[in-house]
């Protein structure tokens, strides 16, 4: 396998690589912000679940199955953004690694890199979608009151 020498060709890969990376650091900040969503509906759960044990007996806790219900659907969906976006930031990563191998060796691995490049967009806009809905099913259990002194 024959990699460049040449200064010119090595700093063309990495500049050539590193265009990918502003979407890896995007993608992590999405898997930050999806991950404290998923610590908040866990810390909602358990409190439901406290609440629902330490009840009388013949107590019904209607409300409270209904919402650990809507918690467990809204945690399936955080969980499968975090797949998306962990399987993305994987393809990227590939790309890179692509990007810069298809640069500085004789390897013919460009398809390789538009492949996994577009498969990882993919992967980031459906994971956006899984946040949306997930946001959308949050604030839809929402009842705002309105002060009545206002």
């Amino acid at each position: 396998m024959f990699f460049a020498t040449d200064l010119n060709t090595v700093t063309h890969g990495i500049q050539l690589a590193v265009a990918p990376v502003f979407l890896l650091t995007a993608v992590a900040g999405m898997i930050g912000a999806v991950a404290g969503r998923l610590a908040r509906i866990i810390d909602r759960a358990r409190l439901l679940e406290d609440r629902i044990e330490a009840a009388v007996v013949g107590d019904p806790m209607t409300a409270a199955f209904l919402e650990l219900a809507r918690l467990r659907r809204r945690g399936a969906l955080v969980n499968v953004c975090i797949a998306l976006l962990t399987f993305g930031a994987i393809l990227i990563g590939l790309t890179i690694v692509a990007l810069f191998l298809g640069e500085t060796t004789e390897l013919e691995i460009f398809r390789l890199a538009t492949v996994s490049f577009l498969a990882g967009v993919v992967c980031f806009l459906l994971a956006l979608l899984c946040f949306l809905t997930e946001t959308l099913l949050a604030t839809r259990v929402l009842r705002f009151r309105q002060d009545k002194g206002a």
